[in-house]
């Protein structure tokens, strides 16, 4: 496990090397000395798992205080195009956007602070992502703002995204 810092302030990228056998391969996605020892949050108290067709946009997401919270992401199956951007006024990189390609073929994963907001795009037929978040949802302080409202390039090479109601 290799955690890197990224253009965003605080996001980090989490590359997990796989140990591969004749029988298989076996990963771990999460080791809490490893994210102690870099400053990370090491308590995630709730999981998700989403399941998305090509195209789809989810995000832009984040929850309000007191109940926002800092979100590990990992693409279990298929591709995505992830992407955050920084919404604390605070930061040095307060309005930047920034994109990472995730795909079960390159294990890897997205930690976003708190503050940060999160969606993904779907570049394959289907995708599955797996969340962890250090706060239980909270539908009061669920927050978010429109994928196209930051001028960001979601890569659906002029497809039109599939969208929620929300």
């Amino acid at each position: 496990m290799q955690i890197t810092n990224t253009q965003i302030e605080g996001v980090k990228l989490i590359n997990l090397t796989p140990l591969a056998d004749e029988r298989g391969w076996f990963l771990k996605t999460f080791h809490a000395p490893t994210f102690a020892a870099a400053g990370l949050e090491i308590n995630f108290p709730e999981s998700f798992v989403s399941l998305s067709k090509r195209n789809v946009i989810r995000g832009m997401h984040f929850q309000t205080p007191p109940h926002d919270h800092v979100k590990i992401v990992r693409c279990v199956a298929g591709k995505v195009l992830d992407v955050v951007l920084d919404l604390r006024t605070h930061s040095p990189t307060f309005k930047h956007a920034t994109g990472f390609v995730l795909n079960s073929d390159e294990p890897c994963a997205v930690y976003i602070p708190r503050g940060v907001a999160h969606g993904f795009a779907t570049l394959s037929d289907e995708a599955v992502l797996e969340y962890h978040t250090s706060t239980v949802h909270h539908p009061a302080s669920d927050s978010g703002i429109g994928w196209d409202s930051f001028g960001f390039d979601w890569g659906l090479n002029d497809a039109m995204p599939i969208l929620s109601a929300r």
